[in-house]
């Protein structure tokens, strides 16, 4: 027998958990640490809105909600690198990446309020809105890179999953098209290592979630999640090939869920107390901010700092947000389609007489 082919997935870190560097850094950070920065306060205002949206989900005035405690560092640095005409087809735990891409506060507020306006974008405007269905938006991000591809553009995508999502018929079969077509589209996954309440090892035998990539006929590999560097790092380069001509990349974000699935789950029910805790030793914000410290670019005042512009930002939002006025039951309705088709119009006056609402 003779060997046809042999593969290998690399895994990248240049922070360990204690912010200490164990590699020389990539660029622009070797030139430059406090371009760490921003990356840093964009993942400590995740963390602060997360915080304020499980409040107010508990007290009513929130729908479900996702949270991306102990994953900010996965959301924030992919989307960092991307150019303002790259394409983001987000999951539902990608608050931070909208955010970084242009996302206000109050659009957040409004899409997990159940108000359709929330996803109609002021900045990105032809970033997708959050996909809660897991998997299906695979495709989706593999037909905007063909479209991207036909035109000749220098343009990528970007697209976010979750472990749990690798195990969907709908991200193979999106994988094969993108590696036979090699259009310009990267796929991140970010591993919390929980699929709701399945665990990774119990989603797929395969050694690594980035081998996948693999059997799709591009190439895949393994990174910190926890490590913003790595990240940025990884998904940069990805994206420069892809808009290169270069076809697709994948990779997998090893991190881990320290919060609930959602404010509608109960995780102590299927994970240990004590396993959880564990985790709290890799906080991506804690690793970043030792890291600042030790540069000599972060201190107490800067801290207490951004903590109070991170509150008021927040308190601004929340305010406009709950004095806002419910749109109609018809809204529901209004952002389906360019034109409403016939069948549908029948529905949305049936909902029009039932609410009493003259639109």
């Amino acid at each position: 027998m003779e060997t046809v082919a042999r593969f290998e997935i690399g895994y990248t870190r240049f922070l360990d958990p204690a912010g200490r560097a164990v590699a020389p850094l990539p660029p622009p950070f070797d030139r430059d640490p406090a371009a760490v920065i921003p990356l840093y306060r964009a993942m400590t205002l995740l963390r602060a809105f997360d915080a304020k949206a499980v409040a107010l989900q508990r007290t009513g005035r929130l729908g479900t909600y996702a949270a991306a405690l102990g994953q900010e560092a996965v959301g924030v640095a992919m989307a960092a690198p991307m150019r303002s005409d790259d394409v983001l087809v987000p999951s539902f735990r990608e608050q931070g990446a909208q955010l970084t891409r242009g996302v206000s506060l109050l659009e957040l507020l409004l899409y997990w309020g159940g108000d359709e306006r929330g996803s109609d974008f002021a900045g990105p405007r032809q970033d997708f809105p959050t996909c809660v269905p897991v998997g299906s938006h695979a495709a989706h991000a593999v037909g905007v890179a063909t479209a991207i591809k036909l035109r000749g553009e220098a343009r990528a995508v970007l697209c976010s999953l979750g472990d749990g999502a690798t195990s969907r018929g709908d991200v193979y079969e999106a994988m094969n098209l993108a590696g036979a077509w090699r259009v310009p589209v990267v796929f991140v996954i970010d591993n919390n290592q929980w699929a709701i309440s399945v665990p990774r090892d119990a989603q797929t035998a395969a050694r690594t979630l980035a081998q996948k990539a693999i059997a799709a006929g591009f190439t895949g590999e393994q990174v910190d999640g926890n490590d913003a560097i790595a990240i940025h790092c990884a998904v940069s380069g990805a994206l420069e090939r892809a808009r290169a001509g270069g076809g697709p990349h994948l990779i997998e974000a090893l991190t881990y869920r320290l919060a609930d699935h959602t404010t509608s789950d109960e995780a102590s029910r299927y994970r240990d107390d004590a396993q959880v805790s564990a985790h709290w030793a890799e906080d991506p914000i804690a690793r970043l901010r030792a890291f600042l410290v030790a540069a000599g670019l972060w201190d107490k005042e800067k801290e207490e700092d951004l903590i109070a512009e991170n509150a008021r930002a927040l308190d601004a939002a929340v305010e406009t947000y709950l004095a806002l006025p419910p749109m109609p039951a018809t809204a529901m309705f209004d952002h389906l389609f360019a034109a409403l088709p016939a069948a549908l119009e029948g529905q949305r006056a049936a909902v029009a007489a039932a609410a009493g609402d003259d639109g």
